[in-house]
Parts: structure tokens; sequence; C-alpha cells
């Protein structure tokens, strides 16, 4: 009895702690930017949740092996099976690239912890959430109110503060970009927040506007409309073009899923259609309109960039497609995306994620990757009848659409908050399985 008291108390604090985590993962880009504007070290403080990984992590994995069904599932789980296989060809590409000299320690060490710690923080969350069901409690507070926050501050972006506001707490070429543009026209200011950037806050709002949706019947209506309308605002006003479409994606499934009726079905499917259609022929129409331009095309006949986006993404692309045809078992991690620049040769970026995933480890990698994914789909497909599990699953969606266009699962914001929160909604099933078990066995007895 000793011991499971412990077992419980332990899991409880974890819990909290994961909590925390939550709560400062939409702000960290901030204060570990002003922290290493001060004291140096920058990568040092932006590693701080990477450090809590390890004793958490540990902790987990002791709470799990204490728990018969637990280490079952530690043992036979197939998502289980694939992380380890998928963090074994990390570790083994990334050692032979190392000695290739086709990365260097740097790269390597920075790659090996954003393609694998959301991984990690996924099985984490499992098994602290088949201990205690206190996050399962208290998830909402602990996304909605720091995202509301997000929101805030990305309206305060565009209607009051000036543009470089961010330099006060560091920001600047050295760590990162106070404020972006479209096609560096300052009319066209790009919100980014607190997050690294427009595409990362486009991303994130991908999963948090999907969230308010799914909630909306179940809050304050007033309220919950008012933060549901400026969340959609900051990402339009993000112009991140890949989070438009990852939301439209997402939103579309959740309303799909959540709508019983067949006949009410039938007449989304033709109302999205029909507004597909008018939306596509308007988009013609007014096609050499200036702000049609900038905020879809990102350019117009005023273009002051060198280069166009448009055709720096589609060259990357190719790129990236041209280097897993010629080196199908990949590069090695830290040869491609984010990563990447830090070699000493300089980076590869695909725009996406998963050719970055196909660069560095090849086919059979990038296979892996997408078995986990498709997994973890259909466990949360099971399980869609808990508003979580069917928020994620839509969002799922979304961002992998969104991953495509991007390396948005390179983003630890997002990647940390979306595969936690999935963990979190896949452990409480055993919780709750476990816990009807005990009923049914004392109310028998």
């Amino acid at each position: 009895m000793k011991q499971t008291t412990a077992d419980s108390k332990l899991a409880q604090t974890l819990s909290y702690v994961i909590g925390i985590i939550f709560v400062l993962l939409p702000f960290h880009a901030v204060f570990t930017t002003w922290l290493g504007a001060t004291f140096g070290h920058f990568d040092l403080f932006r590693i701080w949740k990477e450090l809590l990984l390890v004793p958490i992590g540990l902790a987990a994995l002791w709470l799990g092996w204490q728990d018969p069904k637990l280490r079952a599932w530690l043992k036979t789980n197939r998502i289980v099976y694939l992380i380890m296989l998928y963090t074994g060809l990390h570790l083994v590409l990334g050692l032979s690239a190392l000695i290739a000299h086709k990365v260097n320690s740097t790269a390597l060490i920075y790659a090996w912890i954003i393609n694998l710690r959301f991984l990690i923080f996924f099985i984490i969350c499992f098994l602290i959430a088949a201990k205690t069901n206190w996050l399962k409690a208290h998830w909402q507070p602990l996304i909605i109110w720091p995202a509301a926050i997000v929101i805030v501050f990305g309206l305060l972006q565009y209607f009051v503060l000036p543009a470089n506001v961010l330099t006060h707490v560091g920001y600047g070429p050295k760590t990162i970009v106070a404020y972006q543009t479209v096609d560096q026209k300052p009319d066209y200011l790009r919100l980014q927040s607190t997050l690294r950037g427009p595409n990362p806050l486009g991303a994130y709002l991908v999963l948090i506007v999907t969230l308010l949706a799914a909630l909306y019947g179940k809050a304050r209506k007033k309220l919950w409309v008012a933060l549901l309308v400026a969340a959609v605002g900051v990402l339009i006003f993000t112009y991140s073009r890949s989070a438009w479409l990852g939301t439209l994606v997402s939103l579309g499934l959740l309303i799909f899923w959540l709508i019983k009726s067949q006949k009410v079905r039938l007449g989304l499917l033709m109302a999205a259609a029909t507004i597909l259609v008018i939306g596509s022929g308007a988009l013609i129409a007014f096609r050499n309109n200036d702000h049609v331009q900038n905020a879809f095309f990102h350019t117009d006949e005023h273009s002051r960039s060198a280069d166009s986006s448009n055709q720096d993404r589609a060259s990357a692309l190719k790129g990236g497609l041209r280097d897993i045809v010629h080196e199908p078992f990949g590069r090695g991690p830290g040869t491609a995306g984010p990563a990447s620049t830090r070699n000493n040769q300089g980076g590869r970026i695909a725009e996406n994620y998963y050719l970055q995933i196909g660069q560095e480890v090849g086919l059979i990698g990038l296979t892996v990757f997408v078995a986990i994914n498709i997994l973890v789909a259909r466990a949360l497909w099971q399980n869609r009848r808990d508003i979580l599990a069917c928020v994620l699953l839509a969002s799922l969606a979304g961002l992998t659409l969104v991953n495509t266009l991007s390396h948005a699962w390179a983003d630890d914001t997002l990647s940390l908050l979306w595969w936690g929160l999935a963990g979190m909604a896949l452990g409480s099933v055993i919780l709750k399985t476990n816990n009807e078990h005990k009923k049914i066995t004392n109310e028998s007895s």
C-alpha cells in the first residue's frame, strides 16, 4: 500500500510539471530570448524543457514499469516499438554521418533534439495520464488561457504596439527576427505574437482554433465567440497560407464528424463546394489586385524582394525530392531542416517536414515516422467520442498539410503541445478502463 501511495504522489507531481510545461510553451521563445540576450548561452536556455524531460521521462518509465498493464503496453505496443526504431535510426545514422564529416556535432545534437523530443514527450504524457487523471481534468485551462494571452498579444502587435517591440526583450539578427512582413512591405506586417515567427504562430493556431470551435457549446458563448473570432483574426494576419489551409481542413473534418445528420452533412459539403468555387472565381477575378496578390501570393508587380518566396519554396521542394531519390538511405540527422543551418557547409531546407526526414534518415526513417502518425491517428479515431481526441485527430489532418509546406513539427511549442496532448488523451483511456474495472470488481465483491 505504501508503494502504491508513493507511486500516486509521484504521478501527481509529474502531472503538475507537465502542466507547467504546457502553460509555458507558448511564451518560452520570449523569456528564453530575453535570458539569452541578457546572460548569454542562448541555446542552453532554449532547451530548458528538454532538460526537464530527462528526469521526468525516467520517472515516468519507472512508474510504467511498476504497473503490470503499463509494462505490458511498453513491451507490446507498436507505437512504442516504432518510436524506439526511429530513435535507433537517428542514433546510428547520426553517428555515421558525424564520423564521415557530413555533419558537425552541434547540428547533430540539435537534430536529435528537435526530431525526437515530441515523440518522447508523447510516451511520457501517456504514462503519466495512465496513472493520474489530473492532466485530463485540467487540460482545457492549461491550453486555452495561455492561448488567449497569445491571441491578445497578437492583436496588440497589429493595432497598438510598434512592429519592433520585441527588440526590447532581445529579439534581433542573432536570436529571433523581431518581426516579418510580406514581400518586405511594412504595410503587410505578419503577426508572430510570442512564438518564433508567423508560420509557427499560424501552425499553433490550427490547433487552437479547432479546439475553440469544438468547445464552443460548452463555454460562455459571448466570451468564446470573441476569443474564436480574435484567434481567426490573428491567424489571418500571420499571412501563413499553409496554416490557413490547415485550419480549413481541420475545421471541416471536425464539423463533419460532430454532426450526425446525413442531410446536414450533405448540405455542408454542398455549401463548402459552393464556397470553394466562388472563392476560386473571386481569386481569379481579382488576381491583379495588390491586396489579393500580397495576401495569397506574397508578391505583386511592385515586389521589393529579389526572389519570389513561391519560387524559393518550389525550388526547395524539388531539391528535397531530388535528394531523397539520389540518397534513399539519407545523409544523416542534422544534414537537413533547421538543424542543418548549424553545419559548416550551410543548410538544406526543403520547406517540407517529411522531405526533411527523408533527407536525414532516408526512406526507411520516413516510412517509420509516417507509420507512427498513422497508428496515433488510428488510436485517436477509436476514441473520437472524447472531444479532445476528436480535436487532435482533426488538427492532425490539418497539421499534416501544414508540414508538407513547412517544418511545423520542428517548432517546439506546437510539437510538444500536440504530441503531449495526444499522449495524455490516449493514456487517460487506460486509466478510465482501470478505474471502471476496479469499480465493477468492488461492486461484485
